[in-house]
């Protein structure tokens, strides 16, 4: 963790935690927008105008968060208008690192070692996690944007005649149902695994482990007869979902103790998935490797360090 600009301890997977030993999340603090004319976002201010070259994404394949985006930017064909760094899967004692490992690449924007020099080029004297996605802008010299949520509307929106038009992620006529099923899914699912994982408490884990179950039976049945959530399509709603989805077995079901049920349990989420892997670009994004290997490197939970070797990737889907 960061304190005024200085790395003072080891990384730590629990952030925060209430008095019933609920897992609490650290809240995104840079929230600038990319915009197609740089007038201002929904938050933060204005100056980040859409431009080809201008902005870099930086990653973690193991992360669901950063993942998002990564999806939003490849159906977005921003590949070439957004360059991209990859951390390793492994957290360091200093959290996320660039590095050699298959599949990681090297900080080539800033030739920074760890994602925590990222934060303190952007404010020398920021308090708090180092996280990512990281939207950075080359331009200015800053980070834009640290919340995936915003990322990936971003990439539905804000980069104007730069994004391809083939997909809509956030299309007009859906965008009710999609705030108030993402709003839905979020504290429950998305979270509600880390919420389990995390729990210091007997009674903070059964509470978040049946929020998670809760809602993955309410999509099983929402999913029947349906190919994607609300188009015939991948929208932002697909996309937040199916990253979660698409870790489960191999890393929730295990090291996150969210074991009632598989993934592979569930007929309909699980013809989802292969769906969204199916479409276009989405399984380049996906990466069991980085995925397995980087939950059970969380020392706190599994201090052996041992991988598992399954689920192989054919049985999941």
């Amino acid at each position: 963790m960061l304190i005024d600009g200085k790395w003072t301890e080891d990384w730590q997977p629990v952030q925060a935690k209430d008095e019933q030993g609920r897992f609490i999340r650290q809240v995104s603090s840079f929230r600038n927008w990319v915009t197609p004319d740089g007038s201002p976002g929904p938050t933060g201010r204005g100056g980040f105008a859409a431009e080809a070259g201008r902005y870099h994404l930086y990653v973690a394949l193991i992360c669901p968060w950063a993942s998002r985006t990564l999806i939003g930017r490849k159906l977005k064909g921003l590949e070439n208008v957004i360059s991209l760094s990859v951390v390793e899967p492994v957290l360091t004692k200093q959290g996320w690192r660039f590095g050699d490992y298959p599949g990681a690449t090297l900080d080539h924007v800033g030739g920074a070692t760890y994602m925590h020099e990222i934060y303190t080029k952007a404010d020398p004297h920021f308090t708090g996690r180092a996280t990512v996605p990281v939207l950075w802008d080359k331009k200015t010299a800053t980070i834009v944007n640290n919340e995936s949520a915003d990322i990936l509307r971003m990439m539905s929106v804000g980069f104007g005649e730069l994004a391809s038009d083939a997909i809509d992620l956030y299309p007009a006529n859906k965008r009710e149902e999609i705030t108030s099923f993402n709003e839905r899914i979020y504290p429950v699912l998305n979270n509600g695994v880390y919420r389990s994982g995390f729990a210091t408490t007997q009674g903070a884990y059964e509470e978040a482990v049946r929020d998670v179950f809760a809602c993955l039976d309410q999509v099983e049945r929402e999913m029947e007869g349906r190919a994607f959530l609300f188009a015939d399509h991948p929208t932002e709603s697909d996309i937040r979902i199916f990253v979660t989805l698409v870790r489960f077995d191999s890393a929730y079901h295990g090291i996150f103790k969210c074991n009632l049920r598989r993934l592979s349990d569930y007929r309909n989420l699980r013809a989802f998935c292969r769906r969204m892997l199916d479409w276009p670009g989405v399984a380049e994004t996906v990466n069991l490797d980085h995925i397995k290997h980087g939950y059970y490197s969380i020392a706190s939970l599994n201090p052996n360090g041992i991988v598992p070797l399954g689920p192989a990737r054919e049985e999941l889907f």
